[in-house]
């Protein structure tokens, strides 16, 4: 799994310590932002779900259309994210089992 630190910006507030990444198992790229001080729950958590966003295309284009901006994504982590995205996983034993869908 890998994890990149990005900033994620609304129009009112700001968190620079994002985390942006490619999760292998459930084969989507994630996005948490604005954790909650008190919980650590995320405000803003996108890829929980399996092939929920199979492109990082995809993940920046739902930030968006709910109002989030990210920015500070490296080429770097831009080409290793995708590597990683394409590399095939099989299916979990949980997939196998039909406890994720």
């Amino acid at each position: 799994m890998s994890r990149y630190t990005v900033t994620v910006k609304t129009d009112e507030e700001t968190d620079e310590n994002a985390v942006i990444g490619y999760d292998p198992p459930l084969r989507t790229f994630f996005l948490q932002a604005f954790p909650d001080e008190k919980t650590d729950e995320y405000a803003l958590w996108f890829g929980t779900l399996l092939e929920q966003h199979p492109s990082l295309e995809s993940i920046i284009e739902s930030a968006r259309r709910f109002g989030y901006e990210i920015e500070g994504l490296s080429q770097n982590a831009i080409v290793a994210m995708t590597k990683e995205a394409g590399t095939p996983t099989p299916p979990s034993l949980g997939e196998r089992l039909g406890l994720v869908r």
